[in-house]
Formats: structure tokens, sequence, C-alpha cells
């Protein structure tokens, strides 16, 4: 595939002799037929190769500075039953923050030691299922909620493992709001005014009841280099340090939270994960050894970094509107309207994120004029990508493809409209099956009691 997004695609894309994407063993244009469109395709094997990848990196660097890390994949990015059974059967352990994600792992037979549970807001329904599950761990978020998992365990009879979410300040990646530790949002206990020293202060006065881990931080999304890493685990290790000298204790845990950047376009360059692990290994164990106290284990948590780059949205071109337009540099934009948009792919709308397309099911030697890809909602902000370069014969009925959209895609998609949701279609080489079906308007229509 000689393009120069190639590295935005799932291992093994490539053109076909038609001139057609072929995503592994398989050609778009017999996917879109068999599965319809709007349609998210999965490869199986890209995804678990990630999955393994972070597992073996993480788990290798920090072996030579005589450590260990557990990879917990963030359900948050994708899930349903498939997707818990590939990460648990490559050595990965699971993150939630609902009780729905709860109930996808239960369905898929995820013990209950590898699993987590966040949130910023658990209900004591959450909370309960999660104790009974046997959780490896629950998040603590708040002070408050110390309280609650406190009576949860004492109602329950059981000890319950937890880590404290700390907001370290430290503002990395993308937009505002997928940048999670600073200071003005919902989520952690402040390191600047005490509030995270308190709750670990609070949860090592309940031993009864609480089993401290340690603590934990998530400083953004679509990260790309080490430096913040470096930075946060700098304040949560001098954290750690802090409570063992005023209380003896010493935290066996540090989570480093994930937010590893992806390629969504040309010019974004995805973060090398062996190169990451290594720096952060490095990094910590300097740390340590100035701060005089051992190496913990370490978690990260990614999530988008391995769900983002599997999946790929197919979607079918309708209406094509050439508009005339007040811009010097483009008189004439072509609006590409696509049998799907925000409900599939809100992310755009959310917050400007960019994707890129390529005409899927053949090629074109017309040259390529300034177009707008658009969605068929109701909604001016219907956007999937603001502007892009098509060739000029794009028409109803081709295909369009969308790479990089398993994150944040069908986890965040919505039935705006009355809109039904596409189907997820998982590749594993010569076989394509339903991992997530379509849903249909009768489904849309039992939820209508009235």
């Amino acid at each position: 595939m000689k393009d120069k997004t190639i590295h935005v695609w799932p291992q093994g894309t490539t053109i076909n002799p038609d001139g057609a994407l072929q995503l592994g063993e398989h050609d778009v244009r017999d996917l879109a037929a068999e599965f319809a469109t709007p349609l998210f395709v999965l490869n199986e094997d890209d995804f678990r190769a990630r999955a393994r990848m972070f597992r073996e990196a993480f788990q290798t660097a920090f072996a030579e500075i005589g450590s260990d890390v557990d990879v917990y994949y963030a359900g948050k990015a994708f899930l349903c039953s498939a997707v818990a059974r590939w990460v648990v059967a490559d050595g990965l352990r699971l993150d939630t923050c609902t009780g729905g994600e709860l109930a996808v792992a239960a369905r898929a037979g995820v013990p209950g030691p590898k699993l987590g549970l966040h949130g910023n807001n658990k209900s004591d329904a959450e909370i309960a299922r999660a104790i009974d599950m046997g959780v490896g761990r629950i998040v603590l978020d708040s002070l408050p909620e110390i309280e609650q998992v406190v009576a949860a365990a004492k109602r329950s009879g059981r000890r319950v493992s937890v880590m404290v979410r700390v907001t370290t300040g430290i503002h990395a990646g993308g937009h505002e709001f997928i940048s999670t530790a600073h200071e003005d949002q919902k989520f952690g206990l402040s390191l600047a005014d005490g509030s995270a020293m308190r709750a670990i202060e609070s949860v090592l006065g309940h031993r009864d009841e609480l089993e401290l881990l340690g603590i934990h931080t998530h400083i953004g999304s679509q990260i790309q280099d080490s430096a913040a890493f470096i930075v946060s685990a700098r304040k949560l290790l001098e954290l750690r340090a802090l409570v063992q000298q005023r209380t003896g204790f010493l935290m066996p845990e540090v989570d480093l939270g994930g937010g590893f950047g992806i390629a969504y376009t040309a010019v974004d360059e995805p973060v090398n994960v062996p190169a990451l692990a290594r720096e952060l290994a490095s990094s910590i164990d300097t740390l340590c050894t100035e701060l005089d106290t051992p190496v913990p284990r370490i978690s990260i948590e990614p999530g988008r970094a391995i769900a983002g780059p599997s999946t790929v949205t197919l979607y079918r071109v309708g209406v094509v509107k050439p508009v005339t337009v007040d811009d010097t540099d483009c008189r004439v934009r072509t609006y590409v309207s696509v049998d799907g948009g925000m409900s599939d792919n809100i992310r755009p709308a959310l917050y400007g994120a960019e994707y890129a397309a390529k005409l899927a099911n053949r090629q074109s030697n017309k040259l390529k004029v300034r177009s707008r890809i658009v969605g068929k909602h109701c909604e001016s902000g219907d956007i999937v990508i603001p502007d892009i370069d098509l060739p000029a014969d794009i028409m109803a009925g081709d295909l369009l493809a969308v790479p990089a959209t398993g994150a944040y895609g069908r986890s965040m998609a919505s039935n705006y409209n009355m809109v039904t949701r596409p189907a997820v279609v998982a590749l594993r080489g010569a076989e394509a099956r339903v991992i997530v079906r379509r849903e249909t308007e009768d489904d849309l229509l039992a939820l209508d009691i009235g």
C-alpha cells in the first residue's frame, strides 16, 4: 500500500489488484456487501498483537530494574465479550468504570482478580457488584467514596483492595476535556491541596476493611512522549515516599495510567511502546534510588493504543453536493454525505478530533478536489472530516474507509435521530464474524413502552 498514511491502517492493509482496499485477507467490498454499512471492521490479529506488545515491552523493561508490570486494558475504549476474553487470554487485565462494563466482564468469564473498577461517581450497586465479583482493585476517586466502600466492605464481610487516584497537576495530551490530571476537573484527589494525602491516611485508618495497594493517576490522552509520564511518576513516587515517612507504610504499587498516543492522520506518529517502556523504567529506577525506596510494582492502562489502530469504519457514500463557499483558498467544496456520522463517531464534533479517509472500493485517476465528509444526521456539526481531498469522480455507492476508529467510536455511539448503531465485525485470517451485531428498529422500539 503506497500511501503516506500507511501507519494509520491496521497491520496487513493493502490495495488489491482491483484497486480496492484489502483488510488482511478481506476485500472491503465483500465486507460491505455481507455485513452492510456503516460497519466497524476490527482486525483481531492487529488488536491482540498490540495488547501483547504492551505487556511484553513493559514487563521486559521493568524486569531489568527488578519490578513487574500489570497491563490493564481500558475497557472504555471499546468493550464487548470477545474483546474481554482476548485481553485476558493475552495476559492483560481489564479496567472497567461502570456496572455495565462489569456485566460484560462477567459475561465473558473474566476472573474477578483480573478486574479493576474506576469511576468518579460509583453507585452503591456498582461497588457491591465489584466486591461480590472479587475485583482485584477499586480505584477511589473522592473522600466520600472511602466511607462508601468501607460500608460496602462491612456488609460483604470482605476486605477490599483499593488504590487512591491522585491528580498530579500534570496536563498532557490533546483537548482539555481528555486531559485528566490537571486540578480543575472531576477526577481524583488533589496532590496540591492535600486531599490525596488525607485520602491515603483515611484508607490506612480502615485497615480491617480496606487494603491499600497504592496510588494511581491518569494525566491525559494522545500523549506522544515520555516527558509528562516521567514528571507525573516523580510526583507519585515522592508522595509514596512521604507516606512511608509519615505512616511507616510503603505502598507496593503505582499506576501510571494510560493515554498513549496513536496516529489518526499522516502527520501523527504513534508512540514507540518499547522505547517508552525503557525510558519510564530507567527514570523510575533513578527516582526510587534518589528517594531511597524500592521500585514499586507498576500498572499501566492502554486502551486507545490497542483498540484504535485495529479498526476501520466503512461508510457508503450517498449524496455528493458541490457547494460554493466564501473561502479564498477554495471557491467550491464538495460535500460527501455518508450513511453514518456523529452517531457512530462523535469525537470530531465533541473535541475536533481529526481523521484520514480513503476511497475504498476502487482506484481513481481523477484530480482530487477539496471535500468535506459529513454524516446523515439533522445537525450541521455532523462532520466526519471537515477538509480532505477526494477524487473528483466520487459518487453515490462508493465506499469510504476511515481508519483508527476502534477507540471511542462504537463505545460512544448513540441513537441520535433514531439511527441504529453499526455492527462490529472481527477479522481473523480468512474468517470474518460479527462480535457486536447491528441494532435494528425493533431494538429501538423495544424500549418505547409508551
